[in-house]
């Protein structure tokens, strides 16, 4: 497959609180021709599934954690080069979703940086756990998430889009993490979230939102951008890939990225 290269036409900037540990934290994106990198200290991570070493409610990357949100904007925006340096080890939580990264860049200016080749992915990439399942297929950009509950509101949930690329904008990346107001102690508890409040966050009730959705399916729509910045690891432009995802988190969308790297590049 052949597609064009793209960086940033100027480095950009944004402030804020780490999404767990919240913690000040600022993170520029700086052009650049190396690929996609997360630099903090004097560390510099390739964003590759194999350097993925925790994802416990969030995508760690080394030591830099809470990835997830900046890569589904770059790979909304089709990014294949780009730094991200920071001065903390972990991004600002910023709204809760990818909007603000995604609207940042963009207003940076997209630069083209001539065209690549990579190979074609000829299989289907299958991963299959109690629960959860996703399916990856060479294609044109539909995407489908299908979140569900046991038991609880909202029980069930699907969002679809037939190009990840055209929609990301409007219909992805404004959708704020969720969590379930029973858990919020328990999280708090173990030193999570902080650098969340009930507007970056939507809270999900016993029978409802406890505060006010951006979409009737919020969930649905921010599981699938999480898939899709976790997935955007392997390094496969999002609009040549078909993909549907029952229920999956971060480990298993980390573990399909490794599967489809190896599918492509053979590593």
């Amino acid at each position: 497959m052949t597609f064009q290269r793209k960086t940033l036409r100027t480095e950009v900037a944004l402030d804020g609180f780490g999404l767990h540990s919240g913690v000040p934290v600022t993170v520029r994106f700086v052009p650049a021709e190396t690929g996609i990198r997360f630099l903090f200290g004097g560390e510099s991570i390739e964003a590759r599934p194999e350097n993925v070493l925790d994802t416990t409610r969030c995508t760690r990357l080394g030591s830099i954690s809470t990835i997830e949100h900046a890569m589904a904007a770059i790979a909304g925006l089709e990014i294949t080069d780009i730094d991200v340096v920071l001065n903390a080890p972990e991004l600002p939580a910023m709204d809760g979703s990818a909007e603000p990264f995604r609207s940042a860049m963009s207003r940076a200016g997209i630069a083209d940086l001539g065209d690549t080749e990579i190979p074609d992915l000829f299989s289907r990439v299958f991963l299959q756990e109690p629960g959860g399942k996703i399916a990856i297929s060479s294609g044109s950009g539909h995407w489908r998430y299908e979140f569900s509950t046991e038991g609880g509101w909202p029980r069930f949930q699907a969002f679809e889009t037939s190009d990840i690329v055209a929609g990301f904008g409007s219909e992805i990346a404004p959708a704020r993490t969720f969590g379930f107001e029973k858990e919020i102690p328990a999280i708090r508890a173990a030193g999570l979230a902080q650098g969340l409040d009930f507007e970056k966050a939507l809270v999900i009730g016993e029978e409802g939102y406890i505060n006010t959705p951006r979409f009737e399916d919020e969930p649905a729509r921010h599981k699938l951008l999480d898939a899709m910045g976790d997935i955007a690891l392997a390094g496969v432009p999002v609009r040549f890939l078909n993909v549907v995802a029952e229920r999956s988190g971060h480990r298993m969308n980390v573990e399909i990225a490794r599967r489809l790297r190896i599918a492509v590049f053979g590593e």
